[in-house]
């Protein structure tokens, strides 16, 4: 379980009535909880201050969340759960591909919101965690497999020379399926190496993960060159010249 004491939040959102009753919820648990209600002023407290996790609103005056997501993705990698007003299935596609770690229906239980920052901080400490264990080792090493090199050491991704911007969950997707090459990863396998198993959210939006980094390399998800599913199974990075498993 997650320690709240010294967890730092910011929550933004322009539902003040929300807003302060999230709040009290959280601080009531131990949290440290900073509000900001308008894009810029959320944008500007994040810049500015040092948090564990954003719990960000989509629709905001001034500036969207989607647009606070990617100017903050651009300089930061803390966690981001977002909140959408209907739960629409295209306001989650677009978060997850600009960098959210997980969103959640403004018709959320204060448990359902509770168990889903605990999730994306542990999983964005498990990441720093994995970040430091291959800085030192051979498990920093480059894998480059057909145009795509992946670099552990700095969290990088070269696509035919060309760098790619990846999410921390996307880069740890990519590089467990690199490192496997030519083999077949279930979803169980991946869910243990990249997510811990735990993250239940995660596992219901690894469709939409795989579909991002396919996107970002250049891959056509009717004939992928890169990342094939197979069904009820799982997925595989494919050598060049490799044919599908039977």
């Amino acid at each position: 379980m997650t320690h709240a004491l010294g967890t730092r939040l910011l929550l933004v959102d322009d539902d003040l009535k929300l807003c302060r009753l999230i709040r009290e919820y959280l601080e009531g648990l131990g949290y440290s909880v900073t509000t900001a209600h308008t894009g810029p002023d959320g944008l500007h407290a994040a810049f500015h201050a040092e948090f564990d996790a954003v719990i960000l609103d989509v629709m905001l005056p001034k500036m969207d969340g989607f647009e606070v997501l990617r100017q903050l993705r651009a300089k930061s990698d803390v966690p981001v759960l977002m909140l959408t007003g209907l739960g629409d299935e295209a306001d989650r596609i677009v978060g997850l591909e600009i960098g959210a770690d997980d969103y959640l229906p403004k018709t959320f239980s204060t448990r359902e919101l509770l168990a889903r920052l605990r999730a994306v901080i542990r999983r964005s400490k498990i990441t720093a965690v994995k970040r430091a264990a291959t800085s030192d080792d051979s498990a920093s090493e480059e894998v480059v497999v057909g145009g795509v090199r992946v670099k552990p050491a700095s969290r990088e991704v070269e696509v035919e020379g060309k760098a790619v911007v990846m999410t921390a969950v996307e880069f740890d997707l990519l590089l467990a399926l690199a490192k496997a090459a030519g083999r077949v990863k279930t979803r169980e396998r991946l869910l243990l190496e990249v997510a811990d198993r735990d993250f239940e959210t995660f596992d219901r939006s690894i469709d939409v993960h795989i579909s991002s980094i396919r996107r970002k390399l250049g891959d056509d998800p009717k004939s992928p060159a890169y990342i094939q599913t197979l069904r009820g199974v799982g997925y595989m990075m494919r050598k060049p010249g490799t044919e599908l498993p039977e």
